[in-house]
């Protein structure tokens, strides 16, 4: 069975392009050009070149041994976390970036939830001297206020959404607007492998540097270049998308996401998709959306700005529904646990997004000698309100 996306955007049933016809002269011109360009040796030596030098690449493969202790198995810690701008998000939008200038885009939007897309793709377009906005909901403005001010300082006009709950789908639906209205001179970041083809491709085309680096690490660190698990958190799926990409195909290799299970999957306040969500069409691409029983969309709910999107990249969708991954759901309380736990027994603080990864240690039963590694996709600067109110709380229930 094939893992990636066909000729037609689609993953299995999944993918597609469902957009506004005045769209479809961009994304026509995207899909038709954007292999050609990644492919340019001259592309590929200034993304290459950047991620060394500019993001700090390659990220280290960390043996995390009091963890490994903890839960019985080999446990490593890929360390995008440690990456200019403390995510796996600076990836992306350094090729995207590239990719534009190439394509003739002189003004750039993102849509950011957590906020790390947003200072991802402001950072870049400092870097290479663009027009940058950034639609971000009011509620996630609000709960990640050191990166909205990362953002302004780089430069970047952050546009403050009110529809909807305020948080990462109703910024997508107002960037697409944008987009919409100004198709000629503009190019959509967009931040996870979500959106119409090819831009699930593309992102997770991007983010491959992470499984291509952890090939040569366990190979160098445990004689194999494959894992026995690999980890990460899944909401549009970026990261996620990066750490499986090199090892779809291997069989040896069991895939585990972790999605935001809010107060519980069956509490109505969640952002746990996969688990829930029916066959729909969000901001673009076929896949599974979070929705009524008259097809509308319903509000997702979780702690992490990042894991707060009622939809999954069609990549995802399709993994699951073939078997390929295991989807496992992690509460509010879960992760925030994990999170602790990382930083008691590490000396690590994770973003709250990769806490979830951490918080599916727990539901897994390793043998000692087997190899998991998980994807820390971020780390908790950003988090430190949530996690102090937390910690508090915790400390004077006495937990």
């Amino acid at each position: 069975m094939d893992y990636n996306v066909n000729s037609e955007g689609y993953y299995g049933e999944f993918g597609g392009a469902y957009i506004p016809e005045i769209l479809y002269g961009n994304v026509k011109n995207l899909r038709e050009r954007y292999l050609e360009i990644m492919a340019d040796p001259e592309f590929r030596a200034e993304f290459d070149n950047l991620l060394r030098d500019y993001v700090g690449r390659p990220t280290p493969l960390y043996y995390a041994s009091r963890l490994s202790v903890k839960y019985g198995a080999h446990i490593y810690l890929k360390r995008e976390d440690l990456n200019h701008t403390g995510a796996h998000k600076i990836n992306n939008t350094i090729g995207q970036i590239l990719l534009a200038r190439r394509m003739g885009k002189s003004r750039i939007i993102a849509e950011t939830g957590a906020g790390q897309h947003g200072v991802a793709t402001a950072t870049v377009c400092a870097l290479k001297g663009m027009e940058c906005i950034v639609y971000m909901g009011e509620t996630d403005i609000a709960r990640q206020r050191l990166n909205v001010q990362k953002m302004e300082m780089l430069g970047a006009e952050v546009r403050p959404v009110t529809s909807g709950n305020k948080t990462l789908k109703d910024a997508t639906n107002e960037a697409i607007r944008d987009w919409c209205c100004n198709p000629s001179d503009t190019h959509y970041i967009i931040g996870s492998t979500v959106g119409p083809h090819p831009y699930p491709d593309m992102v997770a085309r991007f983010q491959s540097v992470i499984s291509a680096e952890i090939k040569k690490q366990l190979m160098r660190q445990e004689g194999r270049e494959y894992p026995d698990y690999l980890m990460a958190c899944v909401g549009g799926g970026s990261n996620c998308a990066g750490t499986f990409y090199h090892y779809l195909d291997d069989m040896r290799v069991k895939l585990v996401a972790s999605e935001a299970a809010g107060l519980g999957v069956d509490s109505g306040e969640t952002a746990a998709t996969i688990h829930l969500g029916k066959r729909g069409i969000i901001h673009g691409s076929r896949t599974f959306v979070m929705q009524d029983e008259d097809g509308q969309i319903t509000e997702p709910y979780s702690v992490s700005a990042g894991l707060d999107y009622p939809g999954i990249g069609p990549m995802h969708a399709n993994l699951a529904v073939t078997g390929r991954t295991r989807v496992v759901a992690v509460t509010d309380e879960e992760a925030l646990d994990a999170a602790m736990e990382l930083t008691r027994l590490e000396g690590i603080i994770p973003a709250i997004e990769s806490a979830h990864a951490l918080g599916a240690l727990g539901k897994m039963e390793f043998h000692p000698e087997e190899v998991v590694v998980l994807t820390l996709s971020g780390r908790g600067d950003k988090d430190m309100e949530t996690f102090v109110e937390y910690f508090n709380k915790t400390r004077q229930s006495g937990s």
